[in-house]
């Protein structure tokens, strides 16, 4: 339901280069709309070159805080006046909020992606084997959440095996949980893929358009019990959670993880619990658009 937007309306927003094809702003609007929040998320493109200006707004502006997504995660951290244990883990701010003109920043996504294993795959971390492919931010940024959430042993395996070594070793002296780099495709150890109680995508292999692409994988000896999750949510399943869900796995993509990121991010700022139902179907509706 449209609210009118008047001088009492907190703003935020998202900061990114480029914003146009982000679920945001209609999860957002339809979250502060059903909660009767006076409040309004609007999208702002932001090159890089005008980055540290339009962190300036932040506080110019009063506006209540704003999302962060590429190319600025990174870039935007020492141009805040707090970062997050978590957030300094990861080495990416996703979130920002303005507490009386003080900017701190968050990051929601590794936070995101356990909290969807526990509300979507009715799944704890905690004592288990986890397996991520990929050694990107998204992959660091899971690695690390699911690291301070208890997994028994944690493995990551990428095309470049040095990148994998390199995430893992950080993983290891962020976390105390020792990570483990593994090779990509047929080199990956099968043992391993079978011990795992939990496997992570984290690579774009498998996004539309190319959605009949997948990453190569030692699928047979997936099994019943094992949860098999690809972080892609365009489209809905992947060929590679079809071909794990052949194996009697359980899966789940993406859509959970950019659900309850926003999830927290609207209640960091708003301090009210989110409604997450309506945050759901607004996301769900936009997908299949």
């Amino acid at each position: 339901m449209w609210q009118e937007i008047n001088g009492k309306s907190r703003v935020c927003g998202l900061f990114g280069h480029p914003v146009e094809h982000s679920f945001s702003p209609a999860m957002h609007n339809a979250a502060f709309a059903e909660k009767g929040l006076n409040w309004v998320y609007v999208p702002f493109d932001v090159k890089p070159e005008s980055l540290a200006r339009a962190v300036s707004g932040i506080v110019a502006l009063n506006l209540a805080g704003v999302n962060v997504t590429v190319p600025h995660k990174q870039a935007v951290m020492p141009l805040l006046d707090e970062i997050d244990p978590i957030a300094q883990m990861i080495g990416a701010v996703n979130t920002i909020v303005n507490h009386g003109g003080r900017l701190i920043g968050y990051n929601t996504d590794g936070s995101g992606f356990v909290e969807s294993l526990a509300r979507e795959g009715d799944f704890s971390p905690a004592g288990k084997n986890a397996l991520i492919l990929g050694a990107g931010g998204a992959a660091r940024a899971v690695a690390v959440k699911l690291a301070l959430s208890g997994v028994k042993t944690l493995a990551l395996s990428n095309r470049s095996l040095d990148k994998a070594a390199a995430l893992a070793s950080q993983i290891s002296k962020l976390t105390g949980v020792q990570a483990k780099a593994l090779p990509w495709g047929k080199e990956l150890p099968k043992e391993r893929v079978a011990e795992s109680h939990l496997v992570v995508q984290t690579t774009p292999i498998g996004m539309s358009p190319g959605k009949d692409s997948y990453p190569e994988f030692p699928f047979e000896v997936l099994q019943p019990g094992q949860l098999v999750c690809d972080l892609i949510y365009n489209p809905d399943q992947t060929c590679f959670l079809k071909l794990a869900a052949q194996r009697g796995a359980a899966v789940l993509n993406g859509i959970g993880m950019l659900l309850y990121q926003g999830v927290l991010a609207f209640e960091l700022w708003t301090k009210e619990k989110a409604p997450v139902e309506v945050m759901k179907i607004s996301l769900r509706e936009q997908v299949c658009k």
